[in-house]
């Protein structure tokens, strides 16, 4: 496949020169490559809609069950492109990688048996739990340079470290892909970052991405693809390359993408596929920018951003937001001025961001100085390989060994704490305590289900550092230690190499599917409380949308954390009408600061926003949702959107909203719309009774109004702006793309 892809990349890329009438970015490469028909025209950037075909789809477990729900809704008998689903989000970290791997199997066995039956049945690779995170087995076995890849989950940018096209949609995009349709999506924008100089000390590639969502903020890169390029690039390793990606989803940036070099090369063949480095070392001018653009990049990139790595600082980003950039040289003040607790009670290394050999081999380095200079570590320290190919190559090489000497605590090849799955003990809920991790986010409850608990994110090293400091206030560049001899000691800068001689094998954790699935049985139970199959929704009844009442009007910050819980709730993920009960509990009410209760405005009585949402559905009143901007931030868990369709939800609308979660309410069938004034926001009062007009000439670029009627009589009307096309307004009459999907089949 790949083979054939390079080949008839020099033409492609020829006939694009000459149609737009200048040289390519590696991004515009990829994606005009891979649209589904050449165009006669060029696209514009952040207007046209274009249709492109992916080369592969992978999935999660906790999205890959509603997606493969969907799937079996679609009629088709085998998925159209090389798929696979990895099991990594529902294994639960408490004791250890053992314990806790034997638990998650018997507690998700049902689950487990579902996703390996369907994934047997329909042809899709199923990687078992253990085997590893699914960002990093892709890195390691699937992602190539000059390819383009869906995944349902916002971190699949990370595969960018590999010159790839990755992008994290929704798992109603994912299907649209498996059953042979094209991937629809905006024409993306290109922010161009230069990188010059080289790394050193205790910097690292995961402070480039850092001091860039401090540049950026978390909404920054919406509608963008970002390249990097210079020098500086190429001095990076592949998985320093692929955290930097990993992380872009953080800066909303559609995805990242880093252009073929030997390091990328080296990983290949590390990584027992020399055979696709000496293909990507044939077409190398074809995986990477022209030379026109690295010459003149502000004449070919809608925004050029340049990071010197000679003089880049290592950062701490946070508490709350990943957007929030510290660098080391100021956190002192910062603790002070913020009020931050200065202890460090956990320090977190690893996960899909930071799990590479490269990482923990720094990290243990740093854990060795402490070792040989007889320092006692202040904090917990944890270790999450990112797959078993990872830890097992550790272990060989010895660093394992010395990491959990020093006394740290060895999870599972899983997401683990990273997304809430950590059953975190010795801290009362509600405490307020400091963590560091080399994770990506660091959303209130997102680690602990502890809202005081302030997660900073950083370097694996600095992580670790940190931890056997035990305070936010140490600077390792500037600052001793006291060992328990009483001497002031000093940490020198990690070092670490960058690619082990040999990444070891994993034999066991693959399941092949069937060579002819049609007597493979999927079976659901029907008193499953996990489980559960999809009824269609309903379509548009012809007629505007009258005499609704607010459920929410969401205050600030509203990720998919807040409409959509992940922790304890992910056991739910394959059951809709289960899930369903934690439908914004963690949104904050605009008219009273309350999380999750609102007042039920038939009743006048305050309850859970999922119980009054299902008292309206069952009064036959469909609702609507107030949002502020960047609305559902975060993961690309379309669960965010098919619970307020579920529970009777028509349209949300807002002052701006993040990509993913845009498409995910289109794709169900729930109106996405934005305030064309965004002070519209404040007109929206708890008692109003809405209704949106316009929907029976609704059309793209047209806008509608909301109808806001008080409770005192008067009446205001708010124009509405929206993103939807011919294809999408057909969405919508349909009552979702699914059944569109479904349609086409029969």
């Amino acid at each position: 496949m790949i083979a054939g892809i390079y080949e008839g990349l020099r033409a492609k890329h020829e006939h694009v020169r000459k149609l737009l009438k200048h040289p390519l970015t590696l991004t515009e490469k990829i994606l005009y490559s891979h649209l589904e028909t050449l165009p006669d025209s060029a696209l514009e950037r952040g207007t046209t809609y274009a249709d492109l075909k992916p080369d592969r789809v992978a999935m999660q477990d906790a999205t890959a069950q509603m997606a493969l729900l969907q799937f079996m809704q679609s009629g088709r008998k085998q998925v159209s492109v090389p798929s696979t689903v990895h099991c990594d989000h529902l294994i639960r970290a408490e004791v250890g990688a053992d314990d806790d791997l034997k638990r998650a199997n018997t507690e998700n066995k049902e689950v487990y048996d579902f996703l390996s039956s369907v994934s047997d049945k329909y042809g899709i690779g199923f990687w078992k739990p253990g085997a590893g995170i699914i960002h990093q087995v892709v890195l390691e076995n699937y992602a190539f340079p000059g390819g383009m890849m869906l995944g349902t989950d916002s971190h699949t940018p990370n595969a960018g470290g590999l010159g790839m096209i990755a992008v994290g949609v929704g798992g109603a995009d994912a299907v649209d892909v498996m059953v042979g349709m094209p991937w629809e999506v905006k024409w993306p924008k290109l922010i161009g970052v230069k990188l010059t100089g080289t790394l050193n000390g205790w910097a690292s590639a995961k402070d480039i991405i850092l001091k860039l969502a401090g540049i950026l903020t978390v909404k920054g890169g919406t509608g963008h693809i970002v390249e990097y390029f210079g020098e500086g690039a190429d001095n990076l390793p592949c998985t320093g390359k692929a955290t930097i990606c990993n992380m872009g989803a953080e800066i909303g940036a559609t995805t990242s993408v880093f252009p073929f070099d030997e390091h990328m090369a080296k990983f290949l063949e590390v990584s027992d596929r020399a055979d696709i480095a000496d293909l990507a070392r044939k077409h190398a001018a074809e995986l990477q920018a022209d030379p026109e653009v690295l010459a003149d990049p502000a004449a070919h990139y809608d925004q050029v951003i340049e990071i010197n790595l000679s003089d880049l600082e290592p950062h701490l980003n946070g508490p709350f937001t990943p957007d929030k950039a510290w660098p080391i040289s100021k956190m002192k003040e910062a603790v002070k001025s913020e009020g931050y607790p200065a202890e460090v009670t956990a320090g977190l290394i690893g996960s899909c961001t930071n799990s590479s050999y490269q990482d923990i081999d720094r990290s243990t380095s740093i854990v060795q100085q402490a070792i040989d200079k007889k320092i006692t570590p202040k904090a917990t320290f944890i270790i999450t390989p990112g797959s078993e190919r990872v830890r097992a190559t550790i272990e060989a090489d010895g660093q394992l060994a010395t990491l959990t000497e020093f006394g740290g605590q060895v999870l599972a090849n899983a997401c683990g704490p990273c997304i809430g799955m950590w059953n975190r003990t010795g801290m009362k809920d509600g405490t307020p305590n400091s963590i560091v991790t080399s994770y990506n986010r660091n959303f209130a409850k997102r680690n602990d289900g502890n809202p005081k608990t302030h997660a900073f994110v950083a370097s694996p090293e600095l992580t670790t550092a940190l931890a056997i400091a035990g305070t936010l206030t140490f600077n390792p560049l500037t600052d001793t230690l006291t060992n328990r001899d009483g001497e002031e000691v000093m940490l020198a800068p990690p070092t670490g190499a960058e690619l082990p001689e040999v990444l070891g094998q994993d034999l066991q954790g693959f399941q092949a599917p069937s060579e002819n699935g049609e007597n493979v049985q999927v079976v659901i139970a029907e008193d499953s409380e996990r489980l559960q199959a999809l009824t269609p929704f309903t379509e548009w009844n012809g007629e505007d949308l009258t005499d609704m009442p607010v459920l929410l009007k969401a205050k600030g910050k509203c990720t998919t954390d807040h409409i959509s819980m992940a922790g304890p709730w992910l056991k739910f993920r394959g059951h809709l009408d289960n899930i369903s009960n934690n439908c914004f509990i963690g949104a904050i009410n605009a008219f009273n600061d309350d999380v999750g209760q609102v007042k039920n405005q038939t009743t006048g009585e305050t309850g859970s926003i999922p119980d009054v949402a299902r008292a309206y559905k069952a009064a036959g009143k469909g609702w609507i949702v107030i949002g502020d901007e960047n609305y559902g931030e975060g993961s690309s868990r379309e669960h965010a959107a098919m619970e307020p369709r579920h529970l009777g939800g028509r349209a949300v609308i807002v002052r701006s909203f993040a990509r993913i979660h845009e498409t995910n309410l289109k794709k169900q069938g729930v109106l996405g719309f934005t305030f064309a004034d965004p002070s519209d926001y404040d007109k929206v009062q708890e008692a109003d009774i809405t209704s949106i007009r316009g929907l029976t000439t609704f059309t793209p670029g047209t806008q509608l109004e909301l109808v806001l009627s008080h409770s005192d009589g008067t009446e205001d009307v708010c124009a509405l702006n929206h993103t939807y096309n011919d294809a999408q307004i057909a969405w919508f009459k349909a009552g979702s793309a699914l059944n569109l999907i479904a349609a086409d089949q029969g």
